[in-house]
């Protein structure tokens, strides 16, 4: 595996596969890696020819009050555990390399960016996002990119990116990858004290109580999102919202009637966490 730092680097080892007629997949990472990160590289790797893994933690999507300071960095553990998974290229720039000096772009995705974590957080990120995985593309110009679903917000984002410029991209969103006592994996839960970390699966468990009444046959998204709700407030947890939305759109739904992402973020401890679900009504679920 290459470690490579520079923009044109990259450009030159994805020019020299594309040469050879090989395809190319980006996965792109802050770092930090765990089991929902490698599934990503794994899936690139049965995928395609070239595996690029991009390890840059983002400042612009950071905002003034956020843990950029103390995101966890150790690029060293990560690289080992990108080489053991096959990646071919770790892309690990500078900040100075993705945002020189005078850089005065900024794209913003609008709609789906001012709900959920984008009204809470503010626009600052999820323009960060679509700014940093715009050059991303340009840099790397994949045929096809990796993104975690519990991030589902973010990957609505991208999806329309690419739509509305048409980017020559395709987007693959790999299933959630869960601790044995079903806590979303996440770089943040390193900040989970043992009593935290305990409390924290109260996530997992909110999304299951709403999963298990709309496979009952309940269509009130009131009353879907009350039982969630009641799990958390169990566990001490006042979330920073649950919400039940269209899952393509992000519009607020009252009926449940096709595919809809219950979404829940919450600070617990020193972290905060999101997690998600994606509910169908019951009637609905036979259909592809």
């Amino acid at each position: 595996m290459r470690i490579i730092r520079t923009i044109a680097e990259v450009r030159e080892a994805v020019r020299a596969a594309r040469r050879q007629d090989r395809t190319v997949g980006l996965v792109p990472t802050m770092g930090a890696f765990h089991d929902g990160h490698l599934s990503l590289m794994d899936e690139a790797r049965r995928n395609n020819d070239l595996v690029v893994v991009s390890l840059f933690v983002n400042p612009t999507q950071f905002g003034a009050n956020e843990d950029l300071s103390r995101y966890p960095r150790d690029e060293a553990r990560d690289a080992a555990m990108a080489d053991d998974h096959g990646v071919d290229i770790l892309f690990a720039p500078e900040p100075s390399e993705i945002y020189p000096d005078g850089f005065a772009t900024t794209i913003h995705v609008a709609g789906v960016t001012d709900v959920l974590d984008g009204a809470v957080r503010g626009a600052h990120h999820f323009d960060g996002v679509a700014t940093v995985v715009a050059k991303l593309f340009g840099i790397v110009a994949p045929d096809v990119a990796y993104f975690g679903q519990k991030d589902a917000q973010q990957v609505l984002v991208v999806r329309r990116l690419v739509r509305d410029l048409n980017l020559d991209v395709r987007i693959e969103a790999c299933p959630i990858v869960r601790e044995a006592d079903g806590l979303a994996m996440s770089s943040r839960n390193v900040y989970l004290d043992p009593a935290a970390r305990a409390q924290a699966t109260a996530l997992n468990r909110s999304l299951d109580a709403a999963q298990a009444l709309a496979d009952a046959g309940e269509r009130n998204a009131g009353t879907i999102i009350a039982a969630a709700h009641a799990v958390l407030a169990d566990a001490g947890i006042a979330p920073e919202y649950l919400e039940l939305r269209d899952a393509e759109t992000l519009q607020p739904i009252t009926l449940l009637d096709g595919d809809a992402l219950l979404a829940v973020a919450a600070r617990v401890g020193a972290a905060r966490l999101i997690d998600n679900h994606t509910l169908r009504s019951a009637d609905r679920r036979g259909d592809a």
